[in-house]
């Protein structure tokens, strides 16, 4: 049987104010329309839904039958409008985005303080991930997109857009500071103890290459988990370490650190956005991510 949508709505109205005329005026019609629509209901469904009076309608059995359904159905219907307009209009939403340490402390984080303090409704989950993982987290889903470090690499699925170029600087602890005054190689570092993230990180495989190209090798005496972790066991003088120069900078203006100097120049790195481009996005992750790319730097990221 195939019965109009707009005939359960119509019923709807008449059915909650027991009135044609009530009914009609909210759905903005006229009264024969809604009876119209109401006789052919009945006819359809074969059943009589209505006892009309001068003073209104009641429902039949079979009319409080419909109606207990069609009330539920219509107050979801109605939760969901309001949902998708509070959505649309920024009012409501969420977002997941998966990040890399580096890219949260110097270009994410401050683009999330603006983006809520205009949309404060917008929920935020945000993943800690290396940036193999954050770029996992994207192709299975399991977030809206990924704002990671380079290097990355990615399938011909997802694409990556430089958002913020940033670069390293080799740093000391205050024990360092005579060090400083010299312009030291690459090849000389192995007479200082080194620090570096843990062998599977993408930064490290960044840095073996870097001394590969020099004729060096990387042999760090201390691993870390974090870019935190490894400038506070600077600042406490167990050696030194690359770290991005936005995350060093209070400290090195402040004398906690001292910068050394390469004779090689450190490759510049970036900071990309990561994303399906055959997934769609809700209102709100969309909203984030234009607010994102609006700002990108304009270059093909590197891969």
């Amino acid at each position: 049987m195939y019965v109009d949508w707009e005939y359960y709505k119509i019923f709807y109205y008449v059915a909650k104010y027991q009135n044609f005329t009530k009914a009609a005026r909210v759905l903005g019609s006229n009264q024969p329309n809604i009876t119209h629509a109401m006789n052919r209901l009945e006819s359809q469904l074969n059943c009589v839904l209505f006892i009309r009076s001068n003073r209104g309608v009641t429902l039949t059995p079979e009319g409080e039958l419909l109606y207990s359904r069609i009330a539920s159905a219509a107050v979801q219907i109605q939760d969901a409008e309001e949902e998708l307009s509070a959505s649309a209009t920024l009012e409501h939403g969420a977002i997941s985005i998966s990040a890399t340490e580096t890219a949260l402390n110097i270009y994410l984080s401050e683009k999330l303080r603006a983006f809520h303090t205009e949309y404060p409704g917008i929920r935020l989950r945000i993943s800690n991930h290396s940036t193999p993982q954050a770029v996992q987290a994207v192709k299975n889903g399991e977030v809206d997109f990924a704002v990671v470090s380079t290097p990355a690499e990615v399938d011909g699925s997802l694409k990556m857009v430089e958002l913020k170029a940033f670069y390293e600087v080799l740093v000391g602890g205050r024990t360092f500071t005579a060090l400083a005054s010299q312009n030291l190689s690459l090849k000389e570092l192995k007479n200082y103890p080194l620090i570096s993230l843990s062998d599977t990180s993408m930064t490290r495989s960044f840095y073996r290459q870097f001394f590969l190209e020099h004729g060096a090798v990387l042999k760090p005496d201390t691993e870390a988990a974090t870019t935190d972790q490894m400038l506070t066991l600077v600042k406490s003088e167990l050696g030194i370490a690359f770290v991005p120069e936005p995350m060093a900078k209070e400290l090195l203006e402040r004398g906690e650190l001292v910068q050394l100097h390469l004779q090689e120049i450190i490759p510049e790195r970036s900071i990309c956005l990561v994303y399906d481009r055959h997934r769609p996005l809700n209102t709100a992750a969309r909203k984030f991510q234009q607010m994102l790319t609006k700002s990108a730097i304009g270059r093909p990221a590197a891969q």
